[in-house]
């Protein structure tokens, strides 16, 4: 199937926007996506009609809020159908599983799903936040990040292992996994912030097995936000 390069391209300069932190010139985008100054002016202009972007008074291209709508409409329809997923990881793992966000410089719950026929679970409630660094959720949107000298060990860890393993972090003697849900360019253009996946638990956690199920169902919300 063939794409349409105009849209492919204002897709990739709402995805290089996005990813400019402090804003972007007109001549940097051009240079991002290897085009003519010409077109992107004419590229800035169309997304500038549809309020996807704005340009502040340095001249720099930032998201506007026409993304941060899009977004907003788009998140009731990812939790009804990240629902399941989250129960059928925390019913195979016997342990509550979550979807956190990144905020800023923390990190917040904002899905939860305990295990069926569990006595003893971990309380992670919706809206719980830590700090980036702290926690396997944390851990693991950071490894999800492109590489960075700055990087502390952990993140290097669960970057090369594919998620992220805490133990007694955040509580005493809860064990998390967790793994980064890689968000397709169109979507992270949307303005739909990072996320991950993972489970908590107090004690009897398998952490292997456990930590294969956190990986896959990673997996399959990456199918989903890319469907």
């Amino acid at each position: 199937m063939s794409t349409l390069q105009t849209l492919d391209r204002g897709l990739r300069a709402l995805d290089v926007i996005s990813r400019a932190q402090g804003g972007i010139t007109v001549a940097e985008l051009a240079g991002e996506l290897n085009i003519h100054r010409a077109i992107c002016y004419r590229i800035v202009a169309t997304l500038e009609e549809h309020l996807l972007i704005t340009r502040a008074d340095d001249g720099r291209l930032r998201l506007a809020v026409g993304v941060a709508v899009l977004a907003s409409r788009f998140e009731p329809e990812f939790a009804a159908d990240a629902k399941p997923l989250l129960h059928g990881l925390a019913n195979e793992t016997h342990a509550t599983a979550f979807v956190s966000a990144a905020d800023g410089g923390d990190c917040v719950a904002i899905l939860v799903a305990e295990p069926e026929g569990t006595v003893l679970t971990v309380g992670y409630k919706v809206g719980s936040r830590h700090p980036l660094t702290q926690g396997a959720a944390g851990i693991a949107i950071l490894a999800n990040r492109p590489e960075s000298s700055r990087d502390p060990e952990a993140v290097k860890q669960a970057r090369e292992a594919g998620y992220s393993l805490t133990k007694g972090e955040l509580e005493r003697g809860a064990v998390g996994i967790a793994a980064g849900i890689r968000l397709p360019a169109p979507v992270r253009a949307s303005g739909l912030v990072e996320r991950c996946v993972g489970v908590v638990a107090i004690e009897g956690l398998d952490t292997g097995s456990a930590a294969e199920a956190v990986m896959r169902t990673a997996r399959q919300f990456e199918s989903l936000l890319s469907a």
